[in-house]
């Protein structure tokens, strides 16, 4: 099924990280919660080990609030036991369990698989894997709908090829940097599956800009990346348009993407966020850009071919 998204996604990665029940801290966190489902953006995404469970119970606090509507707003992720790495059905069911009890809901429009990286492929497949559980999820109405998220495009290609999932979600492959997803999204797409193209500020570079400590895909940034993204950075310059706007648009703007996921867990942020969404980026720009050649991606994805 496609799902009904909207340009934008909201991650939550960071939100509620170390805060403590009750506290102002926590309540900061709630705020930014509450701006989040209040907004234009159709949903919020969040996972069951985001900063360590609080993530979903901070969501939790501001559906509370908000009432019904905030209740469907919201989309999340199964995860392997933070202790053991078990991830198989039952695992899957006790993640949802989690998940929901957080939350405060009985059901998620969208349900993701993920980073399913301490069980190999062939595992979460196999009968009583992570995949059936989700499947029983959706067949039992209490998910609309199925997902994988990670980030190797090999291991999400052999997902996607499955035709068991509704929706991929891929970070830090798809951006003005580095396109490896877009051969998985082009395929997800043909079979009607919905694409989030997550972390399209490269974890780092294309909102800093290309400083010397600078990181792209949660790793320090090579020498020859930096030195790509000065120049992508001039060309930006010369049109009136900040770096992480191009970043942004890259993804906003391309047909291969149903919705953009960007982490937001600090006050202004999401408005911030939509500023960035509102600039206009001339054609031209994406033409410079072009002809600044592939950048040189540190990512390296052939252990999971």
């Amino acid at each position: 099924m496609t799902l009904n998204v909207s340009p934008l996604t909201l991650g939550t990665s960071g939100l509620g990280r170390d805060t403590v029940p009750g506290s102002p801290e926590e309540e900061a966190a709630v705020a930014v919660a509450v701006d989040l489902l209040s907004s234009s953006h159709r949903f919020t995404d969040t996972s069951n080990n985001y900063s360590a469970g609080r993530s979903e119970t901070v969501m939790g606090v501001a559906i509370a609030r908000l009432g019904e509507d905030a209740a469907t707003r919201v989309i999340s992720k199964v995860d392997a036991d933070p202790e053991t790495g078990v991830f198989d059905r039952d695992r899957v069911l006790r993640s949802f369990d989690e998940t929901t009890a957080r939350l405060g809901v009985e059901r998620l429009p969208l349900l993701h698989l993920h980073d399913p990286y301490t069980v190999t492929f062939e595992e979460a497949m196999a009968p009583g894997g992570a995949v059936e559980g989700l499947i029983e999820l959706r067949e039992s109405g209490r998910v609309d709908a199925i997902g994988v998220a990670a980030a190797p495009v090999p291991l999400l290609a052999r997902y996607v090829a499955t035709g068991v999932f509704d929706a991929v979600l891929i970070h830090n492959r798809f951006t003005v940097v580095d396109q490896s997803a877009a051969p998985v999204f082009a395929d997800a797409h043909e079979r009607g599956m919905t694409v989030f193209n997550a972390a399209p500020f490269g974890s780092g570079i294309l909102v800093t800009g290309p400083r010397p400590a600078a990181i792209y895909d949660y790793r320090p940034a090579t020498p020859e990346l930096i030195g790509w993204v000065e120049r992508l950075e001039r060309v930006c310059v010369a049109h009136g348009v900040s770096l992480p706007a191009v970043a942004l648009h890259f993804s906003l703007r391309s047909a291969l993407v149903d919705s953009t996921i960007v982490g937001v867990a600090t006050p202004g942020r999401r408005a911030q966020l939509d500023e960035l969404a509102a600039t206009p980026v001339p054609d031209e720009l994406w033409r410079e850009v072009e002809a600044l050649g592939p950048a040189p991606s540190p990512v390296d994805d052939s252990a999971h071919a």
